[in-house]
């Protein structure tokens, strides 16, 4: 499982460290593992143009450090300062000691443009507010550019918290950052920035109890229900659909759909969609008498094209099993009736939805997603899985929030959602709690949408299909 952490318990944990290292040393490591990042990305070393952005902070000492190294490998080494007076003195004259030279942000455009890779060392994980004027310039430039960027730490003008991007930032191919990974390198719109991430590890103590955590296979493996020699349809788990209307009928079909594919024993279908959910798959269970009346189930998903049967929505949030609230569910489901409710509750919003939960604009919500999804489990009392190109689940009562990035931009098509909520619901049903049936099946979801697309467009039914392969992939 990969880990992130606030930039309060970071530089904490540096502080300490610090203390039982010589002066120097633990920079002495960032600037290692960064020049050696730089070199395996640049291929050969000697004869190459390099340009360190270099600010005011820490980070742009383990610039200069790694810009040292390299130019005493051979490397035409420049360092563009954007406080000449504020520089890290000893990394300065380590630069310059090695061969490399020193300039303002005069030259820096045209140094920019013929320079075969840029490292930022603008701001560090403090960085807060956006970029100041003459840093936002040199980010234009960096893009323009045909250069490969390396950030050191995260990219400048994000936010390392949030993830937000409040203004321009460095766009970089490789950030390498030091002790864990920080909460913007995982969560968009700053993950966008960030490219592919390294992480150095410089020796941190870190506490238990991230602010983000991010399943991997293994992780995903341990939390798979397996049937086991005595299971039976009942005991592997019965989940209930109450979804799709006389307009949208596909979407209780593709509900079903994920619900079965998720490894439900059984699914019980109420709604005005049987006949065409029966059609496509024999094996539910139907009813037309409402979800009192349908039978015994672990869980409810309510919602997917349910237009606007409020009656129903309220009946299944009454139900006391875990209930995954989607879709049209979520403008039916008043706050109070999912805030009283004892069971667990999953609610599963895009960022559209969700603005319209918080009363906010849906922008708002996509340029602050970690904030906008802890608020939604705070005031609603659920656990909230925010969907998204990195969908992040987050529970009512704290703690790491989820992040999960394992989709393809395929996904946005219509009836993926559905498929999710088949597939989180019946997870439910089988007695994962919310926080992890909604991390399991965004994974497993973002899994099976890079397989049946394949780099090409799908549908939310090829993407059901494809379920049991992902599944398959992860526990192999």
């Amino acid at each position: 499982m990969r880990t992130a952490y606030s930039v309060e318990t970071v530089r904490s944990a540096e502080r300490s460290l610090m203390a039982r290292l010589p002066e120097g040393a633990l920079m002495q490591r960032a600037a290692a593992g960064l020049a050696a990042a730089c070199a395996q990305l640049l291929g050969r070393v000697y004869g190459r143009r390099i340009v360190l952005l270099v600010g005011s902070g820490d980070n742009g000492g383990d610039a200069l450090y790694a810009g040292a190294r390299l130019a005493r490998r051979g490397a035409g080494v420049t360092a563009v300062l954007l406080a000449a007076g504020r520089a890290h003195a000893s990394g300065l004259a380590a630069l310059r000691r090695a061969g490399g030279s020193v300039t303002g942000t005069g030259p820096a455009e045209e140094l920019i443009r013929r320079a075969d890779l840029v490292v930022d060392g603008i701001v560090g994980i403090g960085g807060k507010g956006g970029l100041r004027p003459d840093a936002a310039l040199l980010a234009e430039s960096v893009e323009r550019s045909g250069a490969a960027v390396v950030a050191v730490d995260l990219p400048s003008g994000v936010d390392a918290d949030t993830g937000e991007v409040p203004g321009a930032a460095v766009r970089a191919d490789l950030t390498v950052t030091f002790g864990t990974h920080k909460p913007g390198l995982l969560i968009d719109p700053a993950r966008e920035y960030a490219g592919s991430v390294r992480l150095v590890d410089i020796g941190l103590e870190l506490p238990d109890g991230p602010d983000l955590e991010a399943l991997q296979h293994a992780d995903v493996a341990r939390l798979l229900p397996v049937p086991g020699a005595e299971s039976d349809k009942y005991r592997r788990g019965v989940v209930g659909i109450a979804a799709g209307s006389a307009r949208y009928p596909g979407a209780a079909v593709l509900a079903v759909a994920g619900a079965l594919r998720g490894g439900a024993g059984a699914v019980r279908y109420v709604g005005p969609a049987g006949d065409a959910v029966l059609a496509r798959f024999p094996e539910t269970l139907v009813s037309d008498k409402g979800p009192k009346q349908a039978g015994r189930v672990q869980a409810w998903v309510v919602g997917p094209g349910a237009g606007d049967d409020a009656p129903v929505v309220a009946e299944v949030l009454a139900a006391d099993v875990p209930v995954l609230v989607d879709a049209d569910g979520l403008r039916l489901a008043g706050r109070d009736a999912v805030r009283g409710r004892t069971a667990p509750t999953l609610m599963t919003p895009h960022a559209g939805e969700a603005a319209a939960l918080l009363g906010v604009s849906r922008e708002e919500v996509e340029r602050a997603r970690l904030v906008s999804v802890r608020e939604l489990a705070g005031r609603y009392g659920a656990t909230v899985l925010l969907k998204g190109s990195t969908t992040l689940v987050a529970d009512s009562g704290g703690g790491a929030v989820r992040v999960n990035s394992t989709g393809t931009s395929w996904l946005a098509t219509a009836g993926s959602g559905d498929v999710l909520s088949g597939l989180a619901g019946s997870l439910l049903a089988a007695g994962l709690p919310a926080l992890d049936a909604g991390s399991v099946a965004a994974y497993l979801h973002g899994l099976a949408g890079r397989y049946a697309a394949d780099g090409a467009p799908m549908g939310a039914h090829d993407l059901a299909e494809t379920i049991p392969e992902a599944w398959r992939d992860v526990r192999d």
